[in-house]
């Protein structure tokens, strides 16, 4: 142990993180949402798995005046809140409280909340907010909730690193889930309107969790990324993506281009490969690796002004050579850059 070096990497990651604390009611909690001051992002909705007995708990320990976690919010640009800790609390107040257009605009999911399962206060038992008495349902608007803001001035890399790290509700987000929450505006547009594109859809093949956990949208991100900035990649995927997105979300100036680039790539290879980037003659899922290397020497090449060899392409899916170079430790500069050099060489026309 070098106390030395325990240092001074402390002090090389440590954080300056800008927050405010608030004690607010529930009351004032809900009207945020209702005035939508407080946003929950779409991504998130999908992930609400609290059940009624769990949400019941929440409601019993406000009333009981027990405790419960702080909320944690990130200030937008417009001075409204992001969640990015509290999804289950937060819509379990909606569920309760709220009118049914209201619960479905936060959980298209959800239902209105029926205390079931207290143990303290079994009285209240099957009873919903509107048959509580006036008092109760006065008392459990003015209790008082902890809420911290991490205001703009901290950066979006922190705001990344607390979506990832905040998990005490049981919601574990994917990286691209994140960054659909942190890196907002028309690049991240464009990446979701094109993760729906019919023809890349019919070129990668996937699982139905990695439609839920944002994945195409990843391999979108990947796409431009690697296309784009592959000379400066070193080996962390995650802050290389992360990197792209903060540059795009900051200035973003070449929609057209990129867009046209992304669907004529996908058109041509939906075309020439009617199985999809897959080894193999059956059907499964898509190789991360493989994808990238297909999907960007394909588009180095119409780029380029050069014609693809579709049964040349057909064959280096299974080529022994491009199987090593996406296999094994393939993070690195440069087996990225070699794999991707491989297809453009083999398939060209």
């Amino acid at each position: 142990m070098d106390p030395v070096k325990i240092q001074k990497q402390l002090d090389q990651h440590r954080k300056t993180v800008s927050f405010d604390s608030y004690d607010i009611t529930v009351r004032q909690i809900f009207d945020m949402v209702e005035e939508k001051s407080i946003e929950i992002a779409p991504d998130y909705q999908r992930h609400f798995i609290w059940n009624s007995e769990r949400q019941s708990t929440l409601i019993e320990s406000l009333l009981l005046g027990i405790p419960i976690p702080s909320l944690f919010m990130a200030t937008n640009q417009d001075s409204t809140w992001e969640v990015i800790d509290g999804l289950q609390r937060l819509t379990t107040l909606v569920n309760f409280i709220g009118k049914d257009d209201l619960i479905k605009k936060v959980n298209p999911k959800g239902t209105r909340l029926r205390l079931t399962e207290l143990e303290k206060l079994s009285e209240m038992n099957g009873l919903l907010y509107s048959e509580l008495p006036k008092s109760i349902q006065l008392h459990l608007q003015t209790r008082p909730i902890r809420v911290t803001v991490l205001n703009d001035k901290t950066d979006r890399d922190i705001r990344f690193e607390l979506f990832e790290r905040l998990n005490t509700g049981g919601v574990i987000l994917h990286a691209q889930e994140i960054r659909n929450c942190v890196y907002v505006g028309k690049f991240n547009e464009l990446i979701k309107e094109l993760a729906e594109y019919d023809n890349f859809r019919s070129v990668v093949k996937s699982t139905e969790n990695s439609v839920l956990t944002g994945n195409f949208e990843e391999l979108v991100l990947k796409f431009f990324a690697y296309y784009d900035d592959r000379e400066i990649f070193v080996h962390s995927v995650k802050e290389f993506l992360n990197s792209y997105m903060e540059k795009k979300t900051k200035r973003f100036e070449d929609e057209k281009k990129m867009r046209t680039l992304f669907q004529n790539t996908f058109d041509l290879l939906a075309r020439i490969l009617p199985n999809g980037i897959v080894r193999g003659t059956r059907v499964n899922v898509t190789p991360l690796v493989l994808f990238e290397a297909i999907a960007i020497g394909v588009a180095d090449l119409l780029t380029e002004g050069k014609e693809v060899n579709a049964a040349r392409l057909n064959e280096i899916l299974n080529d022994p050579e491009l199987k090593r170079l996406t296999t094994g430790a393939t993070n690195t500069k440069n087996r990225l850059i070699d794999r991707i050099a491989f297809v453009k060489e083999k398939a060209l026309a």
